[in-house]
């Protein structure tokens, strides 16, 4: 795409850009099924006037906005010649990347086309990807580091691709084993009300980590490699005692473990093992009193060597969109109101006092 003056008299500051879409590419590619993509980007860029006449694309406006545009249609084609697909919600993600670039916002050399291309594995004819630019960070940071925490609100993606990750690893012979494990606290319920034997009371507490194996995995192979002790799913207290080497071990849900139970499960890591610890620090479910190690850590092992720390936030929501306005509602009413989880922090994230 080039970026000339306007032909007709311009007003200062204002620009043309033109980008031809190479003719191995349908413009139905570029602009969407019925123009979606299209939408979206005159949507985002309300001032700029974007014509399409065959597959010449054209956009006439303030400089800095044409420049982004131009970016923008860059990063399209970049991604769609890896044989992938633009969606729209990889457009609102990639002008949002540019826009943070822009702003001076972004801290990285990381482009929207190096962020939505990464995969992370391939399963039953779909593709994990990161989407964001701090979900690529977390997934590059589980390459580089031994002991990673993703720490973000839900819908960030933070167990999801750990468990990509760590079927990877296994898949790569990385690892001997995969261990995923959560301390047992509900979320205002109590296991010992439920029917049914212990096994069948944990199970459905588990139950996030089986679905995500189910999305990765042949669903027919997963009851064999439990069976062989190649994947394991336990709840935490199961780790006590134990070194865990050549593993990939991943422990969700960590802003409901104790201080106590934190440290004897980061010193369960043997030899040739890797460690990711994923969770939301302001969905604490402990009782009254008990402070979370997820909390914790972050002050005892900030800095420590090839110990990592991703923070995610809820523009990395990957659900529906209002997901990340809820996340962001909360997180206002509680700056607001002193409040955590909605009510009086240091009440162990229990109801009873609430915020006014």
């Amino acid at each position: 795409m080039t970026q000339t003056p306007t032909a007709h008299t311009p007003a200062q500051g204002q620009a043309r850009a033109h980008f031809t879409v190479p003719a191995q590419h349908p413009m139905v590619t570029v602009l969407g099924s019925g123009d979606s993509l299209l939408r979206v980007i005159e949507k985002a860029f309300p001032a700029a006037d974007i014509h399409v006449r065959g597959n010449e694309i054209s956009a006439v406006g303030d400089a800095a906005e044409v420049a982004l545009i131009q970016r923008l249609f860059d990063e399209m084609m970049l991604v769609l010649r890896t044989g992938q697909p633009m969606t729209e919600d990889a457009v609102e993600r990639s002008i949002a990347m540019l826009r943070a670039s822009e702003n001076g916002e972004g801290d990285g050399k990381e482009t929207p086309a190096e962020v939505l291309t990464q995969n992370i594995l391939s399963s039953r004819g779909r593709t994990i990807r990161p989407k964001t630019l701090n979900q690529k960070r977390y997934v590059d940071a589980i390459d580089k580091h031994t002991i990673v925490f993703g720490i973000g609100p839900a819908g960030t993606g933070k167990t999801y691709l750990a468990m990509a990750k760590a079927v990877q690893a296994l898949q790569s012979k990385q690892v001997n084993r995969i261990i995923l494990t959560r301390p047992a606290v509900e979320a205002g319920e109590r296991l010992g009300f439920l029917p049914g034997t212990l096994y069948e009371k944990i199970d459905p507490y588990l139950r996030p980590l089986y679905d995500a194996l189910h999305d990765m995995l042949d669903p027919d192979s997963i009851p064999r490699l439990m069976a062989a002790g190649t994947i394991e799913v336990a709840p935490l207290a199961y780790m006590r005692g134990r070194t865990l080497n050549d593993a990939f071990i991943i422990l969700d849900e960590a802003q409901n473990t104790s201080p106590e139970q934190m440290k004897m499960f980061l010193t369960r890591l043997g030899f040739d093992s890797k460690i990711v610890i994923t969770g939301d620090v302001t969905q604490v479910d402990l009782p009254d009193g008990t402070k979370s190690g997820l909390r914790q850590v972050q002050d005892i092992l900030e800095g420590v060597e090839d110990v990592h720390f991703s923070r995610l936030s809820s523009q990395d929501v990957v659900r529906h969109k209002l997901v990340g306005r809820i996340v962001d509602a909360y997180e206002k009413f509680d700056n607001t109101h002193g409040t955590q989880n909605g009510t009086h922090k240091g009440r162990g994230g229990k109801a009873g006092h609430k915020g006014k």
